[in-house]
């Protein structure tokens, strides 16, 4: 696991060399330019704004649409590859992670503590983000400053470009729903990109290889040490053009959207933000009192992650760089880490499950439809089950409020209403999903392993 340290300290932050004879100064520049990712991200955020609101038709348009459709479509040619290459290592990453942080985990009582603890933890932060979007939304009540001439333009428009509602299939059993937790065929479950299933797979064959003959689980380890570095190796890759991808992404999507969707729902979009950082803090405040961390230390060793993550709106892709940040930024121990956050990127989806609530809530504020306590109840446990298990790629939350929404009653056209700004919210949710990853880390951390602490220290020092 040291070698997995080392590596990925090569892949992603080894300064730049330059054999050019310059000057001290240029070599400077160039390590603070490559060294730097999260402010290349922040630029190529500012830049791909700036550039979407100059060709959006909802904005300063100083383009016909077809010129701003053909140049935010090259434009975001780096940042469709970005994805793919992560999604294409995506499952690879997943699996032998977990199968490595549970079958590395030479303590099988801390083995045993995690597995236990981990899932009541996740179910627990998810129940206080859904109360707090209840709070806000509720306190807030955004669908009553909704402007009426807004809602009739934006759900015709929906319409008119065929926005609907996503099909949902919904009428499986809770029998079914367990069973259907093991994946009865693993190659139909990855295509199905069924990550839960995935999950369970992995768990289970990393306890079968801690459960049986070192020698005999030496060969399926290695190669998953292999699958873990050779996707860590294309992740190096894609963060080459990372800042660029941030770029071209944000460019389409303000272009699509444009700033008259944005300032038409600002309420709802403000009280969801307003919910967001409210979580933030939440997490920050679990750091300092179980991690002893400073709130605005711990903030500054999570920005590289949440700007990758809010650019790109994917768990997924800021996996490798969460495992990094949590063992060499945060001191996590390497088992905890491989073990917690490819976990988390399926499980632990808070900011997912906040965002679901006060949209549900909002649009039953805006159709007029009341709720009674039994059923914001069955709304509150509907959404943490929901968001439980949600693939972690982009636009993904849309489509699991399509099932939270059947059970209220709200029309369709709800989607259509809110579909416009979803991707802006998307990213903001991401970044508060990687953060609450690195903050289950750090209370696992400390909350299983407690005898062995003063070694960590002693080798964080030696560092």
């Amino acid at each position: 696991m040291a070698e997995n340290r080392a590596y990925l300290r090569t892949a992603f932050g080894a300064p730049y060399q330059t054999v050019s004879e310059l000057g001290t100064l240029v070599e400077k520049l160039a390590y603070l330019v490559r060294s730097k990712l999260w402010l290349q991200i922040l630029a190529g955020m500012v830049i791909g704004i700036a550039v979407g609101l100059l060709v959006s038709p909802n904005g300063y348009a100083v383009v016909s649409r077809s010129t701003a459709e053909l140049i935010t479509g090259w434009f975001v040619l780096p940042g469709h590859i970005f994805l793919a290459l992560i999604q294409m290592i995506m499952l690879p990453l997943v699996v032998s992670s977990i199968v490595l942080g549970i079958a590395d985990t030479e303590d099988s009582t801390k083995l045993k503590q995690m597995g236990l603890r981990i899932a009541p933890y996740f179910i627990g932060t998810t129940a206080i983000a859904v109360l707090i979007g209840v709070v806000v939304v509720s306190v807030i009540e955004p669908g009553k400053h909704l402007n009426p001439e807004f809602l009739v333009n934006a759900v015709t428009e929906s319409a008119a470009e065929g926005v609907t509602a996503p099909a949902i299939e919904n009428n499986l059993t809770l029998h079914d729903r367990i069973v259907g937790l093991i994946p009865a065929n693993p190659l139909s479950a990855a295509l199905d990109e069924s990550m839960l299933q995935i999950v369970v797979f992995a768990i289970l064959i990393g306890i079968a290889l801690a459960s049986i003959n070192p020698l005999r689980a030496k060969p399926v380890l290695d190669l998953a040490r292999a699958f873990q570095e050779l996707s860590m190796e294309i992740v190096s890759w894609a963060m080459i053009i990372a800042p660029l991808a941030v770029l071209g992404l944000l460019s389409q999507i303000t272009m699509q959207v444009g700033i008259n969707a944005i300032v038409g729902m600002s309420a709802y979009v403000g009280t969801v933000l307003l919910g967001l950082l409210l979580l933030l803090s939440f997490y920050l405040f679990i750091g300092r009192v179980v991690g002893g961390l400073n709130p605005l230390k711990f903030l500054s060793k999570l920005r590289d992650v949440q700007l990758l993550a809010f650019s790109t709106s994917s768990s997924a892709a800021v996996m490798p760089m969460s495992i990094r940040t949590a063992e060499e930024k945060l001191g996590i121990d390497p088992s905890t880490a491989d073990f917690i956050i490819p976990l988390g990127a399926t499980i632990n989806m808070d900011g997912t499950a906040l965002y679901q609530v006060v949209a549900a809530i909002f649009l039953t504020q805006v159709f007029a439809i009341d709720l009674s306590s039994g059923e914001l109840m069955l709304l509150v446990a509907t959404t943490i089950g929901a968001s439980i298990g949600s693939p972690s790629t982009p636009g993904v939350g849309i489509v699991i409020l399509a099932t939270v929404l059947t059970n209220i009653g709200v029309p369709a056209s709800g989607i259509a209403l809110i579909i416009g700004v979803d991707r802006i919210l998307d990213m903001s949710r991401t970044a508060i999903n990687v953060s609450g990853d690195l903050t289950a880390c750090v209370v696992m951390d400390k909350w299983i392993s407690p005898k062995i602490e003063p070694a960590t220290e002693a080798g964080d020092g030696s560092d």
